[in-house]
C-alpha cells in the first residue's frame, strides 16, 4: 500500500508539472486548438495584426455570409453612399436570408449597407452588386481584385457577394482575420456592425432590424462583426471586441452549431484580453534617438510618421531595437514584430511577424507522463500479483503441516 500511494504522489506531481492544457483556462493563460469547435480559427490584435492564436489557419473553406464583410468594406469605400439603387428581379427573388427588397423598389446604397451587414441580406448583397458593377459575376472580379491589392489576401477567391454555396468560393480563417482588420480601420463600416437596432421602412417590408451578431448583445466590449451559416460551410463566425486600449478579432470556420461558434470567439477573446495588450512604442511626429545603429557606436534619429504599437503578454516591457539590415525589432516575450525602415527616413506603418501556435503532439507533451503511469501501472500488477503467488505458498504449506 506504502508502494501504491508513493507512486500515486509521483505520478500527480506529473500531472501538475506537464502544465496540461484545459479546454479554457479561466485565467485566460491556456488555449488549445482542440478546446476549439470550429475546424479552423485565427486570433488577431486589431490594431497589430499580430497573431495571437491559431487553429488550421491556412485551411480553405466555405465562408458563408461572413463573405459580406467584404461585400460591406468594398461599397463603402468605392461607392456613393447617397446613390440610388433600383433592385432588380434577381436581387427580389434572390436565395435566403433577405431584408424584402421589392423589385423595382428604390433604395440608397446606405440604406443597403445596413441590410447587408446587419441583418445579413442576401437580395441587399446582390442589389449592391448589380449596382455598382452590372453584373454579379463581374462583381466579384472586381472584389477579388480588390482584396488582394488592398488587403493582400491570398488564400481567398469569392464569386459572389453573399456567401451562398459555390464550389470555387472560398476563404481561409488568416484572410478572413485581415479582411476583417482592415474593414474596421473605415469609422463607417465600424459603426454599422457596431448597431445593434435600426428601424427599417421598406416597399414590402417595414420592422426594425436587429443584429443577427448575438456577440453585441451577450459579449463585454463587443464590437462587431458578423456570423454565417449554409449547409456545406456549417456556421462562421468574425467577432471583434475591446477592451481599454486592445481590440481583437476573432474567426472561426466550420463549427457544427451556432452556439459552438458563439464559443469559440468568445473564448478566443477572452483569452486574449487575459494575457495580451496593444502598447504604444512610438508617438506620430516624435523624434527617437535612442536606437544604435548595429555595429558601430552611433546613434540615429528616426521621426515617427505615425503612431506605431505592438502587442506584448501583459505587464511585459517591449525591447526596441535596430537591425542590421535597417528594420525596427521589437520583442516582448514570445511575440515579435519587425517595422521595415530606411536611414535618415521616418518611421513606416509595421508589417507583423506572425505568432504560430501549432498544436503539440499529444506523445510530445504527455510522453514521460505516459511511460512513467504504465511503469507504475506494471509494478503494481506485479507487486500485487507477487502478494498473491506468496499467500496462496504459504496457505499450501499450512495445510501440508496439518496432514
Amino acid at each position: 500500500m506504502r508502494f501504491f500511494l508513493t507512486n500515486l504522489l509521483v505520478v500527480a506531481t506529473l500531472l501538475w508539472s506537464c502544465d496540461v492544457p484545459m479546454a479554457f483556462a479561466e485565467e485566460g493563460q491556456t488555449l488549445s486548438p482542440e478546446a476549439l469547435f470550429g475546424e479552423s480559427a485565427i486570433l488577431i490584435d486589431a490594431t497589430t495584426g499580430q497573431v495571437l492564436f491559431e487553429k488550421n489557419p491556412h485551411e480553405k473553406l466555405y465562408p458563408a455570409s461572413i463573405t459580406k464583410i467584404a461585400t460591406g468594406i468594398y461599397a463603402i469605400e468605392k461607392g456613393n453612399p447617397e446613390d440610388i439603387v433600383t433592385v432588380s428581379k434577381k436581387a427580389r427573388y434572390e436565395e435566403g436570408t433577405r431584408v424584402y427588397l421589392g423589385e423595382g423598389e428604390q433604395v440608397s446604397l446606405k440604406k443597403l449597407e445596413y441590410g447587408l451587414l446587419m441583418h445579413s441580406g442576401n437580395d441587399a448583397a446582390t442589389a449592391i452588386a448589380e449596382h455598382m458593377s452590372q453584373t454579379t459575376e463581374q462583381f466579384a472580379e472586381q472584389l477579388n481584385a480588390y482584396l488582394q491589392e488592398k488587403v493582400g489576401v491570398t488564400e481567398t477567391h469569392f464569386t459572389n457577394a453573399h456567401g451562398l454555396h459555390d464550389l470555387d468560393h472560398y476563404t481561409t480563417a488568416s484572410d478572413m482575420s485581415k479582411i476583417a482588420q482592415y474593414a474596421m480601420k473605415n469609422p463607417i463600416f465600424r459603426e454599422i456592425v457596431g448597431t445593434n437596432r435600426l428601424p427599417w421602412e421598406g416597399k414590402e417590408w417595414k420592422s426594425e432590424l436587429i443584429n443577427h451578431n448575438k456577440l453585441l448583445r451577450d459579449y463585454e466590449g463587443a464590437t462587431g462583426i458578423k456570423n454565417g451559416f449554409t449547409d456545406q460551410a456549417m456556421h462562421t463566425l468574425v467577432g471583434s471586441a475591446k477592451r481599454g486600449n486592445t481590440e481583437l478579432i476573432a474567426v472561426t470556420m466550420k463549427a457544427a452549431s451556432s452556439p459552438y461558434a458563439y464559443k469559440d470567439v468568445m473564448k478566443m477573446l477572452d483569452y486574449g484580453f487575459a494575457g495580451f495588450e496593444t502598447r504604444q512604442i512610438a508617438t506620430r511626429g516624435n523624434a527617437y534617438t535612442e536606437l544604435a545603429v548595429p555595429g558601430s557606436d552611433s546613434v540615429v534619429t528616426y521621426t515617427a510618421m505615425d503612431d506605431l504599437y505592438t502587442t506584448v503578454p501583459i505587464g511585459a516591457e517591449p525591447l526596441v531595437t535596430l537591425t542590421a539590415d535597417g528594420q525596427l525589432s521589437v520583442q516582448a516575450g514570445p511575440l515579435s514584430a519587425l517595422y521595415p525602415l530606411h536611414r535618415n527616413s521616418p518611421l513606416v506603418a509595421p508589417q507583423q511577424a506572425a505568432l504560430t501556435n501549432e498544436p503539440e503532439h499529444p506523445f510530445a507533451r504527455y510522453g514521460l507522463m505516459v511511460v512513467w503511469l504504465g511503469l507504475n501501472l506494471f509494478l503494481i500488477a506485479f507487486t500485487f500479483s507477487k502478494r498473491r503467488r506468496q499467500r496462496r505458498l504459504k496457505q499450501r504449506s499450512l495445510q501440508r503441516r496439518a496432514y
